[in-house]
């Protein structure tokens, strides 16, 4: 009898018992707040016993509180199971082959209501019955190398993606798919940028900002272009593939280091900053927006640089940041730190007895700027004059993020600091470049007569 109350305790139960209504049934509940049609849905073993979850309609699920309810009517019974059929992927000769590894992002998934988990489909046959549309553009192999949350992705995590990459290059893959989660995703991106020189096939990060059970998934079709885009593209770099517009009208391919997650959930949070895209990609064809990239070729060689050095930190400045936050850096045996600094490249004159003492022990420090576009430019100001007289670097017109992988990638490899810096300013995968296009810079503002006009014809 239990089982067909799935998840419900408490309150909620006894609701559902008194009026006779099952999970997976049919139902109308009347609320004080209105009437709600749709499946009544299990509940999470962990969740609490004063709602009772609906799934109208639209797709989406309500929550109502029991509370409200006044009555509830049950009109039909189909018992669901939420499992991705699993099928055999199709073979071709005729069409590329693609290795898609897993970190643990959730591209195709199920729910499972036992838990309130989202379960994700990883194996081709799993993937083949979520997303069918993939056995037209590729052979698909994939591999599960790590299953973490994006926050939990690091050095460890990046080196070992790194060698694995490496290794199918070297047996012939024609190109590399990484599902990852979004949130740490841009910097992911620019380690493998870094440890990964010159491939002779793309390189592809993709995720989505909404899980697969939700009807506004940006998942099924974020994996069809990053496909597409492995096993077609002509760019052969480190690209993160995700919704251009919050439409499903086409995605952009960004590079790996002038990338950043911008948005906390909109389907087209990443954006090229300081730069534009390298491609717009949809079902049909890609067309490239850039001619400066590097390009797939026949061979398999490939230079993996898999170094990493875990003491390092990045400090975005704000006004009256103490000094000990860097002598604690230095005192705990920190080897690199990167600040994002205010303006041109600027902290306050009490850090700055800090700043020399790091230098002096030998720890390497570089500036960036926290406005995210522009250039650092410490020569400008008697405080970055200043800065620079006592150990500061200036990183150009690197994201804060970047540099930051970008000197831990560098520190693995030596622990010369001319070596370093000479690393630091050596543009390798346009995380620095010669200037900034006046279309690399976008941002509008809202309530503006002419943006106004201007959003009305275009995609938010």
């Amino acid at each position: 009898m239990a089982d067909i109350f799935k998840g419900y305790k408490g309150r909620a139960l006894d609701l559902l018992k008194s009026y006779n209504v099952r999970v997976w049934s049919q139902a109308v509940i009347k609320t004080t707040r209105g009437d709600f049609k749709g499946i009544i849905l299990p509940r999470s073993e962990f969740d609490d016993d004063r709602h009772i979850v609906l799934k109208i309609a639209s797709g989406y699920n309500v929550g109502i509180d029991v509370d409200t309810i006044l009555d509830m009517i049950e009109e039909g019974y189909k018992e669901a199971h939420y499992k991705i059929p699993e099928k055999e992927f199709p073979f071709s000769e005729d069409k590329p082959n693609v290795k898609l590894f897993g970190t643990g992002g959730t591209i195709a998934s199920r729910l499972d209501y036992r838990t309130g988990a989202v379960i994700p489909a990883f194996s081709p046959g799993e993937l083949y019955g979520a997303v069918p549309e993939l056995a037209d553009i590729c052979n698909l192999t994939t591999e599960k190398l790590f299953a973490v949350f994006s926050e939990n992705m690091g050095p460890q995590q990046y080196t070992k993606l790194a060698v694995s990459i490496g290794k199918e290059i070297e047996k012939g893959i024609d190109g590399i798919v990484i599902g990852h989660g979004t949130d740490t995703m841009h910097h992911t991106a620019s380690a493998l940028a870094f440890m990964i020189q010159k491939p002779p096939v793309p390189i592809v990060m993709v995720g989505s900002q909404r899980s697969s059970d939700r009807p506004s998934s940006d998942a099924a079709l974020n994996l069809m272009h990053a496909t597409k885009a492995a096993a077609e593209s002509d760019i052969a770099e480190v690209m993160v593939c995700m919704f251009g517009p919050t439409s499903d009208e086409y995605g952009l391919l960004h590079s790996g280091c002038r990338v950043r997650k911008m948005h906390s959930s909109y389907r087209s949070t990443f954006r090229t900053l300081g730069d534009i895209p390298l491609a717009m990609i949809d079902r049909e064809k890609i067309t490239p927006l850039r001619r400066n990239y590097n390009r797939r070729r026949g061979d398999k060689n490939v230079t993996i640089l898999p170094y990493f050095e875990e003491k390092v930190a990045l400090i975005y400045y704000y006004p009256n940041m103490m000094p000990d936050i860097i002598d604690a850096l230095v005192d705990n045996g920190y080897k690199g730190i990167v600040i994002a600094g205010t303006g041109l490249g600027h902290v306050n004159k009490p850090v700055y007895p800090a700043v020399e003492r790091a230098t002096k022990a030998g720890v390497a420090i570089f500036m960036t700027v926290q406005t995210l576009w522009g250039f650092v430019h410490m020569f400008v100001y008697d405080t970055g004059r200043d800065l620079m007289s006592k150990g500061i670097i200036p990183a150009e017109n690197m994201l804060p993020e970047v540099a930051y992988v970008k000197l831990g990638w560098a520190l693995g490899q030596t622990g010369d600091l001319e070596k370093v810096k000479e690393i630091m300013l050596t543009p390798i995968c346009d995380e620095i470049t010669e200037r900034e296009p006046y279309n690399g810079y976008l941002v509008f503002q809202g309530g503006i007569p002419e943006i106004e006009e201007f959003l009305k014809r275009i995609h938010k």
